[in-house]
């Protein structure tokens, strides 16, 4: 796992000041698109280019179960999971819908859910484990375990790259997965579970007081990891969250920009991050999610989100949401005339 170390591929700093300057020549007033200007300065840096282009969008969805599920952190049942990588292959997912509709690829990973589904066109199948162990109870994965659910990451980042890939999304599905996640955000951010654990799936407030004392039980348990990022990652699991950081890591390291969704894959990105603090860099988060505990996480990384609908479903779905503002933002720096092509007087010095 030596590549996790590579550092992140550099910004060009000399494309993007040339952005900075075709901006201060379109025909408007200095930062009146305001976030939007941010949005494309930064994108032409990242993809070396004065014009940058969101055409070619590569939507990876990690899926796997979670042996914390058995201490009763989730008001779906576990068999959820495989269900809904059914739908999304069949096209009836939040995030299917979106993929079409956004001419994105979209592509289904199983990183270890529960029982396998058969072999089909969208699905890959990189299958670290039959679900993670609980990690109230023990590490929720082996150091091999971590290893293949990383390498699921690394390649499907290899594979949006080698397809032109201009802007990558990660997503996940993994019934009870926002424990592990919150896991993270409280031993890697420093925070609270009584402020981080939120409802999930949709747990009533004796729920979530009750997934919030695993949370603490957890975080104990696995006390001596310390400061070690990927050290918590296995022994709190999550197959996806792994294949997740990895995607990010390695999308870092080839140059392709990234875009968050909600509270699931910014867990991930809090690892990536600990690893690879310049990742940072190559970083868009779509949304705040109305999980609790996101806007508090999202806070302590510094991270602007674009939108902030209360969405809460996952997938990647708030991702794709914004997609088309991150398009809007391209075309408008892209195809706006300049004060001296559209013979329009510019600002009185």
């Amino acid at each position: 796992m030596d590549w996790v170390m590579a550092p992140c591929f550099p910004p060009d700093q000399a494309m993007a000041e040339r952005a900075r300057l075709r901006q201060t020549q379109l025909t408007k007033p200095p930062q009146a698109l305001g976030d939007l200007e941010i949005i494309a300065i930064r994108l032409a840096g990242l993809q070396a280019r004065e014009h940058p282009s969101l055409e070619r969008v590569h939507i990876s969805i990690f899926a796997g179960d979670h042996g914390v599920v058995a201490e009763g952190v989730s008001a779906f049942p576990q068999a959820v999971t495989q269900q809904m990588v059914a739908n999304f292959l069949q096209g009836g997912a939040a995030i299917s819908v979106l993929a079409k509709s956004l001419s994105a690829h979209l592509e289904i990973i199983d990183t270890g859910i529960l029982q396998a589904l058969p072999a089909q066109a969208g699905l890959v199948i990189q299958r670290a484990g039959s679900g993670t162990a609980n990690s109230a109870q023990t590490e929720a994965m082996s150091q091999e375990q971590l290893a293949l659910a990383l390498e699921a990451g690394y390649v499907a980042a290899e594979r949006a790259h080698a397809q032109g890939a201009e802007l990558f999304i990660g997503g996940e599905m993994g019934i009870g997965n926002t424990t592990p996640a919150t896991v993270l955000y409280c031993a890697l951010l420093k925070l609270s579970p009584a402020t981080m654990t939120g409802a999930g799936t949709g747990l009533d407030a004796a729920g979530i007081a009750h997934k919030a004392q695993v949370i603490e039980r957890i975080l104990q348990r696995h006390a001596a990891c310390a400061d070690d990022a990927l050290a918590w990652l296995r022994c709190t699991g999550g197959f996806e969250i792994a294949a997740l950081t990895a995607a990010y890591l390695r999308a870092g390291q080839l140059g392709l920009p990234i875009l968050l969704d909600g509270f699931i894959t910014t867990a991930a990105a809090v690892v990536a991050l600990q690893l690879q603090p310049a990742l940072k860099d190559w970083l868009f988060l779509s949304h705040a999610s109305a999980e609790r505990g996101h806007k508090q996480a999202i806070k302590n990384l510094g991270l602007q989100p674009l939108l902030d609908l209360n969405l809460r479903l996952g997938e990647g779905s708030g991702a794709a949401i914004a997609v088309p503002l991150l398009r809007q933002a391209c075309l408008l720096h892209n195809q706006m005339a300049t004060f001296a092509e559209a013979a329009v007087a510019g600002k009185l010095p």
